[in-house]
């Protein structure tokens, strides 16, 4: 499979993946956040598929992936990542690479599977802070979350697609009928609400023990992390980076200036340079060293 989207099995589910560039280099796997889809990496599939391995997913109950029996949590999350890589055949470690909730997955499979992270690229991630959106918090309420992510209208699309950018002309039309399309999978509505409740309060924002967990746990890892925010994004705010560099001392960040919470789409060259350098610090680090040959033995031998 190379430079196309498909629909594969995983453990009985219906898993639509797609990826790109040749299969000899370096992995890198892109996961998007809640109630979205592998679309939100677009701009960056030819950008970083020259020089890498990319594979893009949409997550169980997200896009156009069947969801899991299980109620939606991050680590069934990640399980149905790694399941869906092992049906992929890949099973060498990995540039995770996470937005949003997908940043989250991206950490936990830190948690589940460290063996199989080789870095983390974490773009306005979710873990960093309390604070959260309105219309999120809303979700994680026990009636009127289940109505809202149950009844989306054009008119809550178009409000949701205008929250992630800057740019308000980002917003277009072809954005908001594929939301309305995500949006309207079996099984969606309910596994956003799922994820809303299991991740975040109505009055609490986003809950501290999973949040701690995880952070800790990368901490602890020590994994290569870059960490990537839009000085002007209105789902997680950009203090956030604050958080994470405190929590991440060894991680390296970027505060992207004029964008909201996916740079990846509203500023794809500056964001993929800043990606594809990091990930080449990481490869060269990573490549095993030749041994020095001693100038005294013979070279006959």
């Amino acid at each position: 499979m190379s430079n196309s989207t498909a629909i594969i099995d995983v453990d009985g589910r219906r898993t639509r993946v797609r990826v790109d560039g040749d299969r000899t280099n370096s992995r890198v796997v892109l996961l998007h956040g809640i109630g979205r889809s592998l679309e939100d990496w677009a701009p960056q599939f030819w950008r970083l598929s020259g020089s890498h391995r990319v594979i893009s997913m949409d997550l169980p109950g997200s896009g156009f992936t069947q969801r899991s029996t299980s109620p939606t949590s991050l680590p069934v999350l990640a399980r149905g990542v790694l399941a869906t890589l092992d049906e992929l055949g890949e099973g060498r470690p990995l540039h995770v690479m996470g937005n949003s909730l997908g940043g989250a997955v991206a950490q936990q499979l830190t948690m589940l599977a460290p063996e199989r992270v080789a870095s983390l690229v974490l773009v306005s991630s979710a873990g960093f802070g309390k604070e959260v959106a309105l219309p999120l918090r809303l979700l994680s309420a026990p009636v009127l979350g289940r109505f809202m992510a149950t009844h989306t209208t054009t008119s809550s699309a178009r409000m949701a697609e205008r929250m992630l950018f800057a740019n308000p002309k980002l917003a277009t039309a072809s954005r908001v009928e594929h939301a309305i399309a995500i949006a309207r999978q079996p099984g969606t509505a309910e596994v956003v609400w799922e994820t809303a409740q299991a991740l975040a309060t109505l009055r609490g924002g986003v809950r501290r023990e999973w949040r701690e967990a995880l952070s800790t746990s990368v901490a602890a890892a020590g994994k290569p992390t870059l960490v990537l925010w839009g000085d002007r994004d209105r789902i997680l705010p950009a203090r956030q980076l604050e958080e994470a560099r405190r929590l991440l001392p060894h991680a390296s960040s970027h505060l992207i200036e004029g964008v909201g919470h996916m740079p990846q789409i509203e500023r794809p060259d500056e964001f993929a340079t800043l990606v594809l350098d990091f990930l080449a610090s990481v490869d060269r680090a990573n490549q095993p060293r030749k041994p020095r040959r001693n100038p005294s033995m013979p070279t006959d031998l």
